[in-house]
């Protein structure tokens, strides 16, 4: 009986600690993970709301890039930190959903993460380097059959991201073999295609992406959407096309905690990001990089979006068969 009260009694005093440092949020500098290399679209959304975000909760918020292994070194980071709010991921789909099922050695999974604020959604645009001299995916398809004994190769930011999964689903479409190439970003990887180290890649409009675009240093060819995209309606939409119906993908950008972050750390950040989203500056940086701002939402919303997420690229990942390498 004195055990079980000594343990209670532990258990009562760890927990008003707990709420008590949860109410002096945030009480000391607040990292926010980007878990690729710098100049990525990822690297983009985390410095334009760093400022603001800061501001209001009134800690210094730093961005930090840890890449490596399609995103989950970043996040394994974030998981392994103490579940008090100062610890913050900007993360997406492919680094929460995607490789945990396509790595082995990844140890999270994605219902170990809340999801605090999510700001933007955007297609992604197949590309290939100037050299290939190829303006149309059916010139491209046509050019991959003519020499089907030398792969196209295709970049990614790793095995299991959205964008190898994008790949292959193309891949299994046509029946045209590609050579999967992976990085640690999406920077190094457009660095590569600009120089003419790859043929190809599926690249999210937003960042850097659409000014590439526009200055001439590689080709689109067309966005994995119904529609095409709105402010680049030169590049046709894929899923469109006959036999590519099934080519409709998009990605969002949004900000995690550990699961079990205290509820009212959770409101703070909540509040804090969708203002600094919101505010004239950094929604028109968003706008003008190709991004759809989504609405704000409660983490009451955002947890009924996030599993709806979940599932859906859980569904994607089974229709190619994703396996964990």
């Amino acid at each position: 009986m004195l055990i079980k009260t000594f343990v209670s009694g532990l258990l009562l005093a760890a927990t008003c600690l707990g709420n008590a440092l949860a109410q002096n949020y945030p009480s000391k500098t607040i990292s926010l993970i980007v878990p690729y290399p710098a100049g990525g679209p990822s690297d983009f959304f985390a410095r334009k709301v760093q400022p603001d975000a800061a501001s209001r909760l009134g800690q210094t918020l730093i961005v930090e890039n840890v890449g490596g292994a399609g995103g989950s070194i970043g996040l394994s980071r974030l998981i392994n930190a103490p579940a008090d709010g100062h610890m913050l991921a900007l993360a997406s789909p492919m680094e929460l959903v995607l490789a945990p099922m396509a790595i082995q050695g990844v140890k999270y999974k994605p219902e170990d993460f809340k999801m605090v604020a999510q700001f933007a959604t955007t297609n992604t645009i197949l590309a290939v380097r100037n050299s290939l001299n190829v303006k149309t995916v059916d010139e491209l398809l046509a050019l991959a059959r003519k020499n089907s004994d030398k792969p196209l190769s295709y970049g990614s930011v790793g095995p299991g991201s959205l964008y190898h999964l994008i790949g292959e689903k193309f891949s299994q479409l046509t029946k045209v073999q590609m050579l999967h190439v992976p990085y640690k970003g999406i920077a190094p990887l457009l660095s590569d295609l600009m120089g003419g180290q790859i043929d190809m890649a599926l690249l999210p409009m937003a960042g850097s992406i659409p000014a590439t675009l526009l200055d001439g240093k590689i080709q689109g060819l067309a966005v994995t959407s119904k529609t095409p995209h709105p402010l680049f309606k030169q590049f046709p939409a894929m899923a469109s096309m006959k036999g590519l119906e099934g080519m409709e993908f998009d990605i969002w950008a949004g900000i995690q905690v550990h699961k079990n972050t205290p509820d009212n750390v959770v409101n703070a950040l909540n509040k804090a990001f969708y203002a600094a989203a919101e505010s004239p500056d950094t929604r028109k940086a968003f706008e003008g990089s190709g991004n759809i701002v989504l609405p704000t939402r409660t983490p009451v919303e955002l947890a009924r979006v996030y599993q709806g997420e979940i599932e859906r690229y859980r569904a994607i990942a089974r229709s190619i068969n994703l396996q964990p390498q």
